[in-house]
């Protein structure tokens, strides 16, 4: 699973269109509709850490992973401006540890899809699933296949900036369902140079069918599945889509 690095410094400046408090206030009425008022929540693959924040600033205690030591930085940098108290872990989501359990996990801005092999969705949702609470819930986002296939595969986008631009080729391999991300970057230092860098991601599409038998396998019921940003079922030409999965062994332990 490749961590963001050089692109790390630069990644707020151009996600800048992503309305991270209008996605966090989705993300608060899906957590409030199953039961998450409040408690510790955690956000797995964090990044810098904005939805971490706003969901902190919203009232849970947060905790972050995420395995980009850079993008880590960025954001205990944030919360070092915030004064919010959230406990931030350098982990590969596919190996996490936590010491104790929390009321839910979350993953947004398609973390997930950095998971290229089933039996690595499977088992990171088992690791889930471990560290909820009787009944807690996963809440996670997906990049769909149409998105990966019809939307932004096989295409070139570029942005410039005043102090940098990047250069962002998408392959797509429909045969294994896997896009490739080619980022060049170009970020002016001192004396008005540039200094070029290059990073390679990986991300997969997953099937709603894949998804349902991945948290069936994983010990979860899988509690619906909408199109982003809604409570309507996914649709063909759904680009983006939120899971969710409840913790059910413990819970009927319980009973």
């Amino acid at each position: 699973m490749e961590a963001y690095t050089s692109f790390a410094a630069v990644y707020d400046r151009f996600m800048d269109n992503v309305p991270y408090e209008e996605w966090t206030g989705y993300l608060q009425g899906l957590l409030a509709e199953y039961g998450v008022e409040d408690g510790l929540v955690l956000d797995l693959g964090c990044g810098t850490g904005n939805v971490t924040e706003a969901l902190a600033s919203r009232g849970y205690d947060m905790i972050g992973v995420d395995n980009s030591e850079d993008m880590l930085q960025i954001a205990m940098d944030k919360r070092g401006r915030s004064g919010l108290d959230i406990l931030y872990l350098l982990q590969d989501m596919r190996e996490f540890e936590l010491y104790g359990t929390v009321a839910a996990v979350v993953s947004i801005c398609d973390s997930m899809n950095y998971l290229t092999a089933y039996e690595d969705l499977v088992h990171t949702l088992s690791l889930v699933d471990n560290y909820l609470d009787p009944g807690g819930i996963f809440i996670f986002d997906l990049n769909t296949l149409y998105k990966y296939r019809d939307v932004i595969g096989d295409r070139t986008i570029a942005e410039s900036r005043e102090d940098c631009c990047f250069i962002w080729d998408n392959v797509y391999d429909e045969q294994d369902r896997i896009n490739e991300y080619a980022l060049t970057l170009f970020i002016r230092e001192e004396k008005g140079l540039y200094r070029r860098f290059e990073e390679t991601h990986y991300q997969r599409a997953y099937t709603l069918k894949e998804i349902r038998q991945a948290v069936e396998e994983a010990g979860m019921e899988l509690a619906a599945v909408y199109d982003a940003f809604t409570r309507e079922a996914p649709k063909k030409d759904s680009e983006r889509v939120y899971v969710v999965a409840r913790e059910q062994k413990k819970a009927r332990r319980e009973i």
